[in-house]
């Protein structure tokens, strides 16, 4: 098969899994009686090349996220066209990784502690950027996929929040493995609201993936993290 063929191929198979993701999206902020333009789509595209970020981008995608910082800062690199594309790095960040995702990331998602957000004010402020970022609040008991605890996250946003050079924009979350998302998602919108009430420009709730979005978008999610329902499965195109 020629390599025209196959891009045809690809981008033909990512327009229909991307029309099914909004169409999903559209029915539940029906359900919800909210409006589908209350909800941004990010794109995750771990293991996937740069060449299909291309291809979303072509079919209206405007944001993705990544989360292992090696992979997401070459293939940000190969990107043929880099305007108009907004970067999450989604996955949990270690200090030491704060200066490279700096140089491509618009958004942080991942924050959850003290040390993570002075590393990024001051990475930040020698970079010359002001990246988003959102507090990752951990639905999990205990804590074992990062995030801070619900009953700390409105101090950390309050930290984040009095940082020259960070931008707080909200709140993020997974919901728990083999839990109800519907109580998950439920207990990240009281917190989203007690962080608003503190910071009313703090609106952004990212919740819900492939196989829960219909959940988040329920419980009041701004951002869905969705990958595999776009992009098939990340095996079998590494």
């Amino acid at each position: 098969m020629s390599v025209g063929a196959s891009r045809d191929g690809r981008r033909e198979e990512l327009e229909r899994r991307l029309a099914s993701v909004r169409d999903r999206i559209a029915a539940a902020c029906e359900s919800a009686g909210r409006n589908p333009s209350e909800v941004s789509l990010v794109a995750v595209t771990k293991f996937f090349p740069a060449s299909d970020v291309d291809l979303l981008m072509e079919l209206g995608v405007t944001a993705i996220g990544e989360n292992r910082d090696q992979e997401a800062s070459a293939k940000v690199a190969e990107l043929r066209d880099r305007a108009g594309l907004e970067v999450h790095f989604i996955g949990q960040l270690q200090s030491n990784k704060v200066g490279s995702v700096v140089r491509y990331a618009d958004v942080v998602q991942s924050v959850d502690r003290p040390k993570l957000v002075t590393a990024l004010e001051r990475t930040a402020a020698s970079h010359g950027v002001r990246p988003g970022v959102l507090v990752q609040v951990s639905l999990d008991e205990p804590p074992d996929r990062g995030g801070v605890e619900p009953g700390g996250a409105a101090a950390l946003a309050d930290l984040v929040a009095e940082c020259e050079h960070l931008d707080l924009r909200g709140v993020m979350a997974v919901a728990p493995l083999g839990g109800d998302p519907h109580l998950a998602f439920a207990r990240l919108r009281e917190v989203a609201r007690g962080i608003q009430e503190r910071h009313p420009t703090a609106t952004w709730v990212s919740a819900g993936m492939s196989g829960d979005l219909e959940a988040a978008v329920a419980h009041g999610a701004t951002h869905l993290r969705v990958g595999s329902a776009i992009l098939g499965s990340r095996q079998s195109h590494r």
